[in-house]
């Protein structure tokens, strides 16, 4: 995890304010900032050595650092909770209404708390559980990707005056069976094969 680089801090001045009980052996850095809410305190054992900008600041009870314990540069202790002794808080590291262990060793960077509130899912749990019925067989067969047949509508019937009487093909006379659209294809075929005259050559007698 990469740390940021803690800038250097022109203030020499250590801030005090609130009910704060520093110990004499007590070694703080430069730019440290101590602050206890009303009703709160900061306890400060023998040994302790704060590093360069750390800000603790307690509220709603009491903040203790016991004896012997390190806090490295940039530590930000909020709220109440006890640091044991001889514990080491790595730099840039944030402590949130929380308590470390005596002889703990804390990673720079690292971020103790505890959760926050517990928000339950209402909505979830109001809503029943929905039963899914599997879809109803339609009684028709399917049609296997076939498009089913319409009805033609037939269009109201004319009179012969209204509109013209096509003339009407007369039924072939002739033995074979007529193919509507084969003068159409015979063209395409010349077209599409001009020097093949074989398809359209009538059968010879041998």
């Amino acid at each position: 995890m990469h740390l940021p680089t803690l800038s250097l801090i022109n203030n020499s001045h250590v801030y005090v304010e609130g009910d704060v009980s520093i110990d004499s052996s007590a070694a703080i850095a430069p730019g440290v900032i101590l602050r206890a809410a009303p009703d709160s305190k900061i306890i400060i054992g023998s040994g302790v050595c704060i590093g360069m900008g750390s800000i603790l600041h307690a509220y709603q009870g009491s903040l203790e650092i016991s004896a012997g314990v390190n806090l490295g540069a940039g530590v930000l202790v909020v709220g109440n909770g006890k640091i044991g002794a001889n514990a080491c808080i790595g730099a840039a590291t944030t402590i949130w209404n929380s308590s470390v262990e005596p002889g703990q060793v804390v990673p720079g960077g690292s971020v103790l708390g505890k959760n926050g509130r517990q928000v339950t899912d209402l909505s979830s749990a109001a809503t029943s559980p929905v039963p899914v019925h599997p879809p109803e067989t339609p009684d028709v067969a399917p049609l296997n990707g076939q498009v089913p047949p319409t009805k033609a509508v037939s269009s109201p019937s004319t009179t012969d005056k209204d509109s013209p009487t096509e003339p009407q093909a007369a039924p072939n006379s002739e033995a074979g069976t007529s193919v509507y659209g084969q003068d159409n294809l015979n063209r395409l075929l010349k077209t599409l094969f001009p020097y093949d005259q074989s398809l359209n050559r009538p059968p010879e007698d041998g």
